[in-house]
C-alpha cells in the first residue's frame, strides 16, 4: 500500500514531498543537495529541520523523528522516517536485518560488461590503509567490512560520443557510500561524483570554488547521479511499496537517448 498523491511540506521551499504518512512513519522524497541532518548552528535548512516544523504538534505530544535509512546530501529519493519510538525500534531492526528492500538508480560512465552483476567487496575508510585527502572517502580493501551490491543495466547510451549507462542497484548491506565505491571499483563511477569520479580533487575544488566550468567538463552533472527510487517492506501484517520518479535533472541527462520514462 502507498499513498497515491504526494504532498509538499507547506512553506518549506526545498522541494521535499511526502509520499506516504500514517501514525507510525512517513516516506519522504528528498531532493538532491539537501542535507538530512544539521551539521552545525547557522547552516542551511535540513530535512530534519523541516520535519521538526512539519510535525511540531505531534512532537509536542510525544512524536520522535528517527531516520531509518540515510542519503548523502547530493543523492535524491526516498527516505523512511519513524514517528514513534516503537516504530523506530521495529523499522530499525528490520533494516539491520535487511528486511527493507532498497533500490537505487544511477547513471554511470562507460558500459558495464554484463547486463546483471554482483559486487561482493569489503569496504573501509581509505585513510586507515593509505593516504586520503578526504576523511570520509571509502575504499575496497580486504580488511574492510563485508559489502554486497547487485546491479542491473537498464539502458546503454552515448552522449557527446561518450558511453554511459543507467543501472539499477540493490545494496544488500548498508556501508557508507557503498554503491558509489562499488561502481567506481568496477571502473564505472557515477556521473557527477566528486569523490569517486575521475579525480578526488574535484571534491576539493568544489569545496573551494563551488561549481566551475572545469568541473562541468569532468563531471557533466553538478551532483552525483544517484537516486533512491523504491522502498518495500512488511510491517505489522501490511505490505508497503513506494516509488519515487527520477528527478528532472537526471531525466534531462537521459532524455536525448531514452524512449521511455523512468519511474
Amino acid at each position: 500500500m502507498s499513498s497515491a498523491v504526494p504532498s509538499f511540506f507547506a512553506g518549506c521551499g526545498i522541494g521535499s514531498s511526502i509520499v506516504y504518512e500514517d501514525h507510525r512513519f512517513l516516506v519522504i522524497d528528498k531532493p538532491a543537495n539537501l542535507l538530512v541532518h544539521p551539521t552545525g548552528p547557522g547552516r542551511p535548512d535540513t530535512l530534519w529541520n523541516e520535519l521538526n516544523r512539519f510535525l511540531a504538534f505531534e512532537i509536542v505530544n510525544g512524536a520522535r523523528i528517527s531516520f531509518i535509512n540515510r542519503l548523502d546530501r547530493e543523492t535524491s529519493g526516498l527516505i523512511l522516517v519513524a514517528k514513534t519510538t516503537d516504530a523506530a525500534r521495529q523499522l530499525g531492526a528490520m533494516i539491520a536485518r535487511h528486511r527493507i528492500r532498497k533500490t537505487y538508480l544511477a547513471i554511470v560512465s562507460g558500459w558495464p560488461c554484463n547486463e546483471t552483476f554482483l559486487v561482493n567487496q569489503p569496504l573501509l575508510r581509505q585513510g586507515i590503509v593509505r593516504p586520503s585527502k578526504i576523511w570520509l572517502k571509502q575504499a575496497v580493501h580486504a580488511d574492510g567490512y563485508p559489502a554486497l551490491t547487485s546491479f542491473r543495466v537498464l539502458n546503454r547510451f552515448t552522449l557527446h560520443e561518450r558511453p554511459f549507462a543507467l543501472v539499477e542497484a540493490q545494496p544488500e548491506t548498508g556501508r557508507t557510500h557503498q554503491i558509489r565505491v562499488h561502481l567506481a571499483h568496477l571502473g564505472h563511477p557515477i556521473v557527477g561524483d566528486k569523490i569517486y569520479g575521475p579525480d578526488e580533487n574535484c571534491y576539493l575544488e568544489f569545496i573551494e570554488s563551488d561549481w566551475t566550468p572545469s568541473l562541468e567538463a569532468k563531471l557533466f552533472l553538478s551532483r552525483q547521479a544517484l537516486h533512491s527510487s523504491s522502498l518495500s517492506f512488511e510491517l505489522e501484517g501490511d505490505s508497503f511499496s513506494f516509488q519515487a520518479p527520477l528527478p528532472s535533472d537526471l531525466q534531462n541527462f537521459l532524455a536525448p537517448e531514452l524512449n521511455f520514462p523512468i519511474s
